[in-house]
């Protein structure tokens, strides 16, 4: 099975058009204003203008007001929606969109019965739990804690790197895998050459 590929924290259009170049499935736009990887509605609406066809979109959002995020959707024409923090599964559903919801890996929390309250989500993204911070944190989580039949299809994040991504690959079987920090020369800047190293690593592991 072809393991499907977001790059997240996209922030300039060099970096969304070579995440493109390399294969990438999906880009993630983060619009959560405490996170260093945070876009407005402008500059994310520019960027995806200059995407080429068959480049999924994805809005990723943090318990925001629902006017915010009616305000960028209706500047930014994005394919799916990232709700990544305590939202509900009525909310998420809400907006008429596609959408994923992310979960954490948090101690004591049953993950496959959380999941399943996501009846309509895309996909369930799995996390690691780091107190206080809802995301982006690059670090790894046990993927053997995954439970075995998660209701939706498993994408994977949380301290993926050109190191680990194959045996992540190997261990989980994910639907898809969900990177940022981990190709990055700055915070919401993308590194060229991990960028092409991780895409050929999860390539490699599909042949």
């Amino acid at each position: 099975m072809k393991t499907r590929v977001k790059i997240c924290g996209i922030t300039r259009l060099e970096d969304a058009l070579l995440a493109a170049q390399t294969g990438a499935d999906a880009l993630g736009f983060v619009f959560y204003a405490p996170s260093p990887r945070n876009v407005t509605a402008a500059q994310a609406a520019d960027i995806l203008l200059r995407l080429p066809a068959f480049v999924t979109s994805v809005g990723l959002f943090v318990d925001a007001d629902r006017a915010f995020v009616e305000q960028v959707l209706a500047q930014v024409p994005l394919d799916l929606l990232q709700f990544h923090g305590d939202e509900t599964p009525e909310y998420c559903a809400s907006f008429g969109r596609p959408y994923i919801k992310a979960l954490r890996m948090q101690p004591g929390v049953d993950i496959a019965a959380l999941a399943q309250q996501y009846s309509d989500a895309r996909g369930i993204l799995l996390d690691a739990w780091v107190p206080g911070v809802p995301g982006g944190t690059g670090t790894t989580f046990d993927w053997h804690s995954i439970p075995q039949a998660l209701a939706k299809p498993l994408i994977l994040a949380g301290g993926l790197d050109v190191d680990n991504v194959q045996l992540a690959i190997r261990q989980v079987r994910p639907w898809a895998v969900d990177i940022s920090g981990g190709v990055e020369a700055a915070k919401g800047i993308k590194d060229a050459d991990k960028v092409r190293a991780f895409m050929q690593q999860v390539y490699a592991r599909a042949n």
